[in-house]
């Protein structure tokens, strides 16, 4: 498929359409120069938007990375036919920014800290995790994007900030906090699964689902009664993220054993 049809069948809206029309722009822009070529930063929904685009084109050379290891917001970087993926460092494109504010009383959020960058002007896709510390916080951003950090992002909320760069190598993410859940259900479906995973009803997370509240591996889905296997994420507006690590056997019941990961 040329560039035109595969925009028409995978985009669902505009907005779908322009990322993925940048990303394959920069996909023969790899490819025409033989260079590696970067998108900007795609949240984990838009990833999942991307990756069945770059199947349909033939599996190009590519990696996805956000700075460090388990980043959720990353880029897509397209290589040349020479280049493997180890040979890629992530210096060239991204950079990291360490801004920090008093440590009493502060309590800067992701939100206060993201609001800031907005403030000066910065588009959500320039800049990547935010790393929230106690008298921290480490901002992942695109190379052509941190100057303009370092010289504008002086205030987040109403405390002054003292930035610096720093390696992408420095920068400490905390260890991602979860709640492990061993529960039975009747059938591998959405709604069964979700209810176990956040602690609903069974007709409450159906309502979720339904009303376009809920994504399965990142992409919205309205069915309760889609299917979930062994390794999917599941995310819902106001309950948060969980995955299903393992699909066991059968209980005495004849329920099925799962094991999910809700993150806190």
């Amino acid at each position: 498929m040329n560039k035109t049809e595969l925009l028409n069948k995978f985009s669902k809206d505009p907005e779908e359409r322009i990322i993925l029309a940048r990303a394959l722009d920069q996909m023969d822009r790899a490819a025409n120069r033989s260079i590696p070529c970067a998108t900007q930063f795609l949240s984990p929904a838009q990833r999942a938007v991307l990756e069945p685009v770059l199947a349909a084109s033939g599996h190009p050379k590519h990696l996805f990375h956000g700075g460090f290891e388990g980043a959720e917001r990353t880029v897509c970087v397209f290589l040349p036919d020479w280049q493997e993926p180890g040979d890629w460092t992530a210096d060239g494109d991204l950079s990291a920014v360490e801004a920090a504010y008093p440590s009493t009383g502060a309590g800067l959020t992701h939100r206060d800290l993201l609001g800031g960058l907005m403030g000066i002007g910065l588009t959500r896709e320039k800049v990547g995790d935010i790393l929230v510390n106690e008298a921290s916080a480490q901002i992942v951003c695109l190379k052509e994007t941190a100057p303009i950090i370092l010289s504008q992002f002086d205030q987040a909320g109403r405390y002054r900030l003292k930035l610096k760069e720093i390696p992408l190598t420095g920068l400490t993410p905390a260890p991602a906090q979860v709640k492990v859940i061993h529960d039975t259900v009747a059938a591998l479906r959405l709604d069964a699964v979700l209810a176990s995973g956040f602690s609903l009803a069974r007709s409450k997370a159906a309502d979720a689902i339904t009303g376009g509240r809920v994504s399965l591996n990142h992409r919205e889905c309205l069915k309760p009664d889609k299917p979930v296997e062994e390794g999917d994420v599941l995310t819902g507006r106001g309950l948060g993220k969980c995955v299903v690590k393992t699909v066991g056997g059968q209980s005495r019941k004849g329920r099925i054993i799962i094991e999910i990961e809700r993150y806190l």
